[in-house]
């Protein structure tokens, strides 16, 4: 019961964020807001919102990898108490974020953000449920510390900030140094601490449902990171290459006006 009232509270209130609050506070915050279209404007407290949650479950998800113990002493069957509050956050914004995602499907659909949601909510009912795989289940919500930085991307776009500019060039370099470190780079431990389970009795109490389902979530959310990886590995590049030669032209005008 309790389970279900914080799934749909974090629903109700990711739902007060996209339409209250956050087109309020973007009108006070930013002066090009106005200016943008209505489809820009969904998207806009869309990724808003989604920044909110990125920053509230990547940082509770880093609390608990430091600070609780029950669950990193056991992987499979530690104390899902404090992962299970943040999994029914993450959940309720998901099913926000799906109702999302097919209400304004021309502006904001993507197959691979479907995908995602459905994989994710897929593996999270086992935790939400029977409160199996706790620290698994943690460790894939810290790779919402690298949303803030994918967002603000988009703003700087949207915003028409030039790709030279300083603001947009740290920010590109950081969400990909942020993405790579969270989504990529933890790849080689996480799977690691899941075969160190493989063959144990607490591996066995699971079931066959649960082994499935953690194992094909987790490598189909791996494939979806590595393909984003690319994209922005790519994107950051042109940026950098960009900047570069700006500067490089810069340098060249100013040579010659002397």
């Amino acid at each position: 019961m309790d389970v279900c009232c914080n799934v749909v509270s974090s629903f109700i209130v990711f739902q007060v964020l996209y339409h209250n609050a956050t087109p309020r506070l973007s009108i006070l915050l930013s002066c090009g807001y106005k200016n943008l279209s209505r489809e820009q404007k969904t998207e806009w407290n869309s990724r808003c919102v989604s920044t909110i949650h990125a920053v509230v479950v990547g940082g509770l998800a880093l609390y608990i990898l430091w600070f609780d113990d029950p669950v990193n002493k056991d992987h499979i069957w530690g104390d899902p108490k404090l992962v299970k509050l943040n999994i029914a956050i993450a959940s309720g914004y998901l099913i926000y974020d799906l109702m999302l995602l097919i209400w304004h499907w021309k502006t904001l659909g993507d197959s691979f953000f479907l995908s995602h949601h459905l994989a994710a909510l897929y593996a999270y009912q086992y935790v939400l449920g029977r409160g199996l795989l706790p620290y698994f289940a943690n460790f894939r919500l810290i790779a919402e510390l690298s949303t803030p930085f994918v967002n603000q991307r988009w703003f700087f776009e949207v915003l028409r900030f030039p790709r030279n500019a300083r603001l947009v060039v740290l920010n590109g370099v950081a969400m990909t140094v942020s993405f790579f470190l969270v989504r990529i780079a933890v790849i080689p431990s996480y799977y690691l601490q899941m075969a160190s389970t493989f063959g144990t009795a607490a591996f066995h109490r699971l079931g066959l449902g649960p082994q499935c389902a953690w194992i094909i979530s987790s490598v189909a959310l791996d494939i979806l990171n590595t393909i984003w990886m690319y994209k922005i590995a790519r994107g950051c590049w042109k940026i950098l290459f960009a900047s570069q030669k700006y500067r490089k032209t810069k340098l060249s005008q100013e040579f010659i006006e002397k």
